[in-house]
């Protein structure tokens, strides 16, 4: 049979390890992974705790039953404060700290002014549980979908089961003087909530890597000022879509967008007020695009708009109303853009050749007078609409 002081002491100091690895992370991950502290302490506590109930033999009973349970209680609070924290989400201290507070002053007046176990025991396994199915329901509603966040709403699940079974047997089976009682149904639960503890432990790891994978990725794809796709990205997608046009003899369209006048705005209000313009844009253009465009930051100003399976008349009606909601908007500093767009040729085109195409197009609109949706076809012939707009003529033109 195993023994249980073997499971306390192999609990305690695998939790201990995986507070140290956490440590680790925390002090070399970015600060934008949170709960990695919460979760060192929270394992910590659960190190300690187990390491007074190792030693009951030679430490008074006040801290072999009081202090380890209290201690143990806020530890698992803290893995779950940590779980909050890494999923964004706030904390309902006005619920838990009295209930934690209630909870380890029942715990110390049925250890000595009442003594009992069994209550003892329904107030551990019946705030644990909560604390379980809490921490479960964050990670299923505000966790991403992968593999470490499900592991660890598995194992938190798991852990509330367990609780459960122990409150509901200690009603219909006999129970032991204490929770150190050898008795092998008592070993399986201790066994159990010290396995689980392990391996949410070993979750939170993942989760934490997880997560950094995800912020290098967006780094390596995203524009840090407007979370916009960068060039390089994009090029690569515009490749991909080109490619898949020319085997489907599909249209595509593509749209060059330029701030006017930015250098204005900078001198005028600074070069925040222009960020500040830029990330507006992005959230403007971001807000009338489709699920399937993508919008990428080419360089200062200049940003770029993939339109797949658009046709001219559609990528024109798609720049018409970004360049109309930047020139309404009441955003300031006040800003237009200039918009050149451009097709795909069918089996003959290539990405540089569009993008000279809607660069000329977007010179044109600049030359024009700004605040213009100009287009750059070969194979269409002159055509201009005037839509009218303030004070300026604003025209869609094609070449």
């Amino acid at each position: 049979m195993i023994d249980l002081n073997t499971v306390i002491l192999l609990a305690g100091l695998m939790s201990g390890l995986m507070a140290m690895v956490l440590l680790v992370l925390r002090r070399t991950y970015p600060p934008t992974i949170r709960g990695l502290g919460t979760w060192t302490v929270g394992l910590v506590g659960v190190t300690l705790g187990t390491l007074l109930a190792f030693n009951r033999d030679w430490l008074p009973a006040m801290a072999v039953i009081s202090l380890a349970r209290v201690l143990l209680l806020a530890s698992l609070y803290l893995i779950y404060l940590g779980t909050l924290q890494f999923v964004g989400l706030r904390p309902r201290l006005k619920v838990w700290i009295p209930v934690l507070l209630t909870g380890a002053l029942l715990q110390v007046l049925f250890t000595h002014g009442f003594p009992s176990f069994h209550a003892r025991l329904i107030v551990a396994t019946s705030l644990a549980s909560g604390l379980f199915l809490s921490q479960a329901w964050a990670l299923w509603r505000h966790a991403t979908p992968t593999f470490a966040p499900r592991l660890c709403l598995t194992v938190s699940l798991l852990m509330a089961l367990v609780q459960v079974m122990r409150l509901v047997s200690s009603f219909l089976m006999p129970l032991g003087d204490n929770v150190f009682d050898t008795d092998p149904l008592n070993l399986v639960y201790v066994a159990s909530l010290a396995f689980c503890v392990l391996l949410y432990s070993v979750g939170m790891v993942l989760m934490a890597s997880e997560r950094l994978l995800a912020e290098l990725e967006q780094l390596a794809t995203r524009d840090s000022l407007t979370n916009a796709l960068n060039r390089r990205h994009m090029t690569e997608l515009f490749s991909n879509e080109l490619q898949r046009c020319h085997r489907q003899q599909r249209s595509m369209g593509l749209l060059m967008l330029d701030l006017d006048n930015f250098k204005n705005i900078n001198d005028t209000y600074g070069h925040h007020a222009g960020d500040q313009a830029l990330v507006k844009l992005v959230a403007s253009v971001q807000s009338l695009l489709r699920q399937s465009d993508q919008l990428a930051r080419f360089g200062g100003e200049e940003f770029a708009v993939l339109l797949p399976d658009s046709s001219l008349e559609e990528a024109v009606a798609a720049a018409e109303r970004i360049r109309k909601a930047c020139a309404e908007s009441n955003l300031r500093p006040f800003c237009t853009v200039s918009i050149g767009v451009t097709t795909n040729q069918l089996n003959t085109d290539t990405l540089d050749s569009m993008l000279s195409r809607a660069d000329a197009a977007l010179y044109r609109a600049k030359a024009n007078g700004r605040n213009r949706v100009e287009t750059h076809v070969l194979e269409l012939t002159s055509l201009q609409w005037i839509l009218p707009h303030a004070c300026v003529m604003p025209a869609i033109g094609t070449k």
